[in-house]
């Protein structure tokens, strides 16, 4: 796979170019690589089949999820403990509804994936977020103000491991610590781990999926994973929830009601694919990506203002700036002011004063991005 190929996405109908397309989009985490060829090869021999009707999943994508479970994390997962799903984000939804009710609330960790700050919304519940703390020069979890704002009314935690937009790959230990919170305080566990394929440091720390705790602390458990961002598929709409415990289970997939469309007939089969042939193109991204994550490190510690920071990215192809230092207070405003170029504001991640940063494309066009934002961010000055 040639990364460094620049592939028009102008006019086909992609969110990420084609929503504001008067600005030059390192936004929404989607890449602008073409997916692997056995997953197109999958897709295009189930469309030349010619009838595109309503599809349940069938053996091969099962099969190919629960032994990738198996070989890549290590994890025995039953089939009834499998539910095939549409996308992580209405997974979210329907933890919330399921498990919490108005005048109760959920707690998440912020900076976070915007839709973790949304989701109570849906169960009419409040939500409690905890920011993370920075430790000598990591990310973690402020574990005192958990303890503090924790209540006999909180029901739910929801988990982002890897972190987004952090690029935190939390250790075995933060996981275990975080599940021990929960039971301590019987709050149901939802781990959402769509990027945990993309983690580059896996060499000394390998990815500790929740699928590991120790069985105490799986029996209120919902585990998310997806091959949506890993191998840029999230237009196909395919995840999938692991939930050991049947009770837990059952209220889950209860809350769905009738809300949630059916599963795209392709997904499952782009899905089989990934998972049963993606591993050498997976192999070739994560050294691509780690390339890129250097140049966006580098480049933010010596190019931007002083005082514009970014942590050590350890997973995913996002980087969060912090300009509050530097003094530019709505650096994603700036940006789009001065260069014409589209990044993440950080106020919907919880994390105001910064901007999310998207290096998932070819090299050159990282390279063209960040010289923008260093002229709009000086601009500023």
């Amino acid at each position: 796979m040639n990364f460094d190929t620049i592939i028009t996405r102008r006019d086909t109908g992609s969110i990420k170019w084609d929503r504001r397309p008067e600005l030059d989009p390192f936004w929404v985490a989607d890449m602008d690589f073409t997916s692997p060829g056995c997953i197109l090869e999958a897709v295009q021999e189930r469309v030349s089949h010619g009838v595109l009707g309503y599809a349940h999943a069938h053996d091969g994508v099962t099969e190919a999820v629960l032994e990738y479970l198996k070989s890549r994390h290590g994890a025995n997962v039953t089939e009834n403990s499998l539910i095939h799903l549409g996308g992580l984000v209405p997974a979210l939804s329907l933890a919330a509804r399921g498990f919490v009710k108005p005048g109760e609330n959920l707690m998440i960790c912020t900076p976070v994936y915007y839709p973790f700050l949304h989701v109570g919304n849906d169960a009419k519940c409040e939500t409690i977020s905890v920011p993370h703390v920075e430790i000598d020069g990591t990310w973690t979890f402020d574990w005192e103000e958990m303890e503090k704002q924790v209540s006999a009314k909180t029901k739910l935690f929801i988990l982002c491991n890897p972190q987004n937009p952090l690029g935190r790959n939390f250790t075995k230990e933060e996981i275990i610590r975080v599940a021990e919170f929960c039971h301590r305080h019987d709050l149901l566990l939802v781990s959402d781990e769509i990027h945990c394929d993309l983690v580059f440091n896996e060499d000394t720390q390998p990815f500790y999926s929740a699928l590991h705790l120790p069985e105490k602390l799986r029996q209120k458990l919902i585990v998310l994973q997806a091959p949506s961002k890993t191998y840029n598929i999230a237009g196909m709409g395919y995840a999938f929830a692991v939930i050991e415990n049947p009770d837990t289970r059952k209220t889950f997939c209860d809350a769905r009601g009738h809300t949630l469309a059916e599963i795209n007939c392709l997904s499952f089969f782009a899905a089989e694919a990934a998972y049963k042939h993606g591993e050498p193109w997976r192999q070739e991204l994560l050294a691509y990506l780690k390339k890129n994550r250097d140049t966006v490190i580098d480049f933010v510690r010596s190019e931007l203002p002083a005082g514009c920071t970014i942590p050590n990215i350890e997973a995913t192809y996002l980087a969060l700036v912090d300009t509050r230092e530097a003094k530019i207070r709505h650096p994603a405003q700036v940006i789009e002011k001065h260069s014409k170029v589209w990044v993440n504001d950080g106020t919907a991640f919880g994390a105001p004063g910064q901007f999310r940063f998207n290096y998932g494309c070819p090299h050159s066009r990282v390279l063209e991005g960040l010289e923008k934002i260093k002229v709009a961010l000086h601009s500023s000055k």
